[in-house]
């Protein structure tokens, strides 16, 4: 009898439950279902995780702060041309004496760095035989140009002017290389054509300075 009942106990053991799917059987398919809606779920958030992060880069570099590469020689030696600056924008309102990054379609479509000479209701006075720059009857001391002032080869361009409210004069380092608000086609620079303030040389590193 106990024989029997042995026999019995493991043919039981090795029959299916009537309640398992058929085929590979109701608990390996159901945890295959639960690992995939595991790993759905985890892509999900990965791509949302993704998505948050660019929004966050393109505001922030667009409304912010951003970063530009220097083209042309017009601000020498200050900025030489491929030098990485870091630019900010929220809140900036131009100060004289600042590093500007700003847009002038008139002139091109790619953004301009100059320094601001003079603000709205500034005078200023270019004076090529001295070689001097005043504003406001005050001439500037300027160490950071490249090198004495001449007359640039578009002409004396705009050498007396007042500032209007609202904008910007704006001039290059290099002076006698340099197409700025002397240049007619340039001129005087509505302040909403600012990008923002260049804040420092972030490469090359042998550059690396505050502006």
């Amino acid at each position: 009898m106990e024989n029997w009942e042995s026999e019995v106990d493991k043919d039981l053991a090795g029959r299916p439950s009537p309640d398992a799917a058929p085929g590979d059987g109701g608990e390996q398919s159901g945890a295959k279902l639960r690992k995939e809606a595991s790993d759905g779920k985890e892509l999900y958030l990965n791509i949302r995780v993704l998505v948050g992060m660019m929004t966050v880069f393109v505001l922030l570099f667009t409304f912010v702060a951003r970063i530009i590469v220097v083209s042309g020689p017009s601000m020498e030696n200050t900025l030489i041309e491929g030098d990485l600056i870091l630019v900010w924008s929220l809140g900036y309102t131009p100060e004289q004496g600042d590093v500007v990054v700003l847009t002038q379609e008139s002139y091109q479509e790619d953004s301009i760095v100059k320094r601001v000479i003079a603000t709205e209701g500034q005078t200023v006075d270019i004076d090529y035989r001295a070689g001097a720059v005043y504003v406001d009857g005050v001439v500037l001391k300027e160490d950071y140009i490249k090198e004495a002032m001449q007359v640039p080869s578009y002409g004396e361009g705009i050498n007396h002017v007042t500032v209007p409210e609202g904008c910007i004069f704006v001039m290059g380092d290099n002076r006698n290389q340099s197409a700025d608000s002397r240049f007619p086609g340039i001129g005087i620079v509505d302040t909403r054509c600012v990008i923002g303030h260049g804040l420092l040389v972030l490469f090359p590193f042998h550059h690396w300075k505050g502006l």
